[in-house]
């Protein structure tokens, strides 16, 4: 019989075994379908992952977006609406806080994928990273598409309801003028002031701006008093009140009174106010309106600022008004020299823009007729020649009813105020290639478009007004040709630089993009 050593068999088998072990550690049986894959916590391929694990499930796959069409904002869970464009990083973040599984993933990355405008629907591709059992990290990439559904926002519901507001300011300015109005409508356009209002009401006098918030109306009325010189009164009103919480419900109005003096008026200034003045002369012409009062002496071009302090402290309003200037023509000037200005009285300082001149016009009514000119003097010697039209207050025969105007003797009245220079209407008209914008509908009473008219004059003739406004080019409007190539005289003009391209947004749904519209992308298998 014939001895086995057990010993050395095993130890040999325990070699071979030990060695073909070696060789086949690297790789593993998938636990479902046997594939022979890379070891894994799962002990399972990628395929067999993707079917029995969705790391995405708590994630839903559609969701609705609430927009709102008059305000074009969209809902911010919970009330909050924002204000975002189309595949824009605002819009992004509202699409991710409407997903509420996100938390239990890392998001790694997220896009949008194209749609068409008008199909209402919005396309977000996302990329994930989840763990699940036995330490292992899956990455999937999932589409979620989002429908949006229109809702009015509460402000809008506000609007609608028409007599739905808060708080309400009245602009008012109770003057014959109104110059200075439309000189503060162009600033709130220019400054977008009015943005915040639930409407804008036009009335007898001013506007009505309603507000639905407090510190919306409260801006608006600080605005108003930096831009003109203006007096504010407030007043509340209870609507109603919780006697167990203690909250009151109010609605508070502020009236805003503009200072009743434009450009071109004539004003006249009391004894005080002059010495306060640097003794500037009594009866003076209103050079500019901002947020003071800027004044000019015809007789020695001297001038002076009111602020709105001093103004309402000792209020003036205006001896004669634009609609009583009568039209002169000019028979002989003589510019007075920068030496000969320093000799007349006054301490306030001399403005550099005008010159005074000694001139000597008729009427033009009269011309031909009174072969007697009346002599005056006046600040516009930088403007006037011999045989010009020019514009002024005829003092010596106007009615004027002021009370610091009567106490003046003879000798400091003058018989004429010359205001500024005359062109004629029509050649201003057809050059007027521009045109500004509105907050409500125009008047059409022909007291309101003088004004009006009056105000775009000012606009051409001072270039400190127009950085203050925007104008717009007048497309409907075109230059003749023979106006191009001559001379356009020397009517003051705005050119093309200092208009604005009034931008319109009417364009076919055909014309929104020539190109190919790109497809959307296939959504790409999870990787482990």
């Amino acid at each position: 019989m014939e001895h086995v050593n057990y010993t050395s068999i095993s130890q040999l088998g325990a070699d071979s075994s030990s060695s073909s072990s070696s060789a086949n550690s690297a790789m593993i049986l998938c636990c479902e379908c046997g594939v022979a894959i890379q070891p894994n916590p799962a002990n399972m391929c990628v395929t067999c992952l993707r079917n029995h694990v969705d790391i995405t499930e708590n994630i839903p796959k559609q969701a609705v977006l609430h927009f709102c069409r008059n305000c074009e904002r969209y809902l911010q869970p919970p009330n909050e609406w924002v204000q975002a464009s189309l595949e824009s990083r605002e819009l992004l973040a509202v699409c991710l806080k409407k997903l509420k599984g996100l938390k239990e993933v890392k998001l790694i990355d997220a896009g949008f994928i194209w749609t068409e405008q008008h199909s209402k629907r919005i396309k977000v591709k996302l990329t994930v990273h989840g763990e699940i059992s036995g330490g292992t990290v899956l990455q999937q990439v999932f589409i979620v598409e989002f429908t949006v559904q229109n809702q009015m926002c509460t402000d809008c519901h506000r609007t609608e309801a028409k007599d739905f507001w808060r708080c309400l300011v009245q602009v008012r300015q109770r003057a014959e003028n109104k110059k200075t109005f439309y000189y503060l409508e162009q600033l709130i356009l220019k400054y977008k002031a009015h943005e915040n209002t639930l409407g804008i009401k036009p009335e007898h006098g001013g506007l009505d701006f309603y507000y639905v918030s407090e510190n919306h109306a409260r801006r608006m009325v600080d605005f108003l008093q930096t831009m003109v010189p203006s007096k504010v009164t407030t007043s509340k009103r209870l609507i109603s009140h919780d006697i167990h919480s203690n909250n009151y419900n109010y609605k508070y109005n502020w009236s805003v009174e503009i200072a009743p003096i434009s450009k071109d008026s004539a004003v006249c200034i009391s004894k005080k106010l002059r010495q306060q003045l640097g003794n500037i002369s009594p009866v003076c012409l209103v050079n500019r309106v901002s947020s003071n009062i800027h004044l000019i002496d015809p007789l020695t071009g001297q001038i002076a600022e009111v602020t709105t302090q001093v103004y309402f402290r000792a209020p003036f309003e205006a001896v004669c008004n634009p609609k009583q200037l009568i039209e002169y023509v000019v028979m002989d000037i003589d510019v007075i020299h920068e030496k000969d200005r320093k000799s007349y009285p006054g301490q306030g300082m001399l403005s550099n823009k005008h010159a005074l001149c000694d001139v000597w016009v008729v009427r033009t009514s009269e011309l031909g007729i009174n072969d007697n000119p009346i002599h005056t003097r006046s600040h516009l010697g930088h403007l006037l020649k011999v045989g010009d039209s020019v514009m002024g207050y005829n003092t010596g025969e106007a009615n004027i009813n002021d009370p610091e105007f009567d106490k003046l003797p003879t000798d400091q009245i003058p018989d004429v105020i010359l205001v500024r220079k005359h062109y004629d209407r029509q050649t201003r008209l057809s050059q007027r290639l521009w045109k500004i914008k509105h907050l409500a509908d125009e008047k059409t009473d022909e007291r309101s478009k003088y004004d009006y008219h009056e105000f775009l004059d000012d606009i051409e003739e001072n270039p400190d007004i127009r950085g203050h406004i925007n104008i717009y080019r007048d497309t409907k409007k075109s230059l003749p040709i023979e106006v191009e190539t001559s001379a356009a005289g020397d009517v003051p003009q705005i050119t093309l630089a200092e208009m604005l391209e009034d931008m319109t947004l009417d364009c076919a749904d055909d014309e929104m993009g020539d190109g190919e519209q790109p497809e959307p992308l296939p959504e790409p298998e999870p990787q482990l």
